[in-house]
């Protein structure tokens, strides 16, 4: 969907639900003074044109025993080994993120451990086992002190 095609209504649905996912159409219609089968379309039109890009749940990572979050950059033998490395890491179910980078690394993932030990086994047989990874580099995030999206303004769409 080219943004020149979303209109008043959707931004201000696109304000209201990247606030709260959660908030039932029936508020959002209300707020919008449309119908709840107007929003519904909306959202539905904005899902299928890559606008919105999800709207599940965040799980905290601690509740499930992992208390260690952790940024990895990893250096590659040649960047165009990253298709092939990121299949590998897919296999790895404590990585949550991975990005294709510029900078000093290939590629940068975000992954959960339980504990130091198990950080140590990710990286020393898992991660750095991976054939074309020559270096990884990790940062261990002590806090999260900002999770939040995008802020949706009217004037980004005009």
């Amino acid at each position: 969907m080219a943004t020149e095609k979303i209109d008043n209504l959707d931004k201000k649905i696109l304000g209201i639900l990247s606030k709260n996912a959660r908030i039932p159409f029936k508020d959002v219609a209300a707020e919008c003074n449309v119908s709840r089968a107007a929003i519904h379309q909306r959202v539905q039109h904005l899902i299928e044109n890559g606008i919105i890009t999800g709207s599940g749940f965040d799980v905290n990572p601690k509740s499930l025993g992992y208390h260690t979050c952790t940024y990895v950059g990893i250096t590659l033998e040649r960047g165009n080994m990253y298709k092939s490395v990121c299949e590998r890491l897919l296999l790895i179910p404590e990585i949550v993120e991975c990005h294709f980078t510029t900078g000093p690394y290939t590629m940068l993932v975000k992954l959960f451990a339980r504990d130091n030990e198990q950080l140590m086994d990710l990286l020393n047989n898992q991660l750095q086992s991976i054939p074309g990874v020559v270096a990884t580099e990790t940062l261990i995030s002590l806090e999260q002190s900002i999770k939040r999206e995008i802020p949706v303004n009217t004037e980004d769409f005009e």
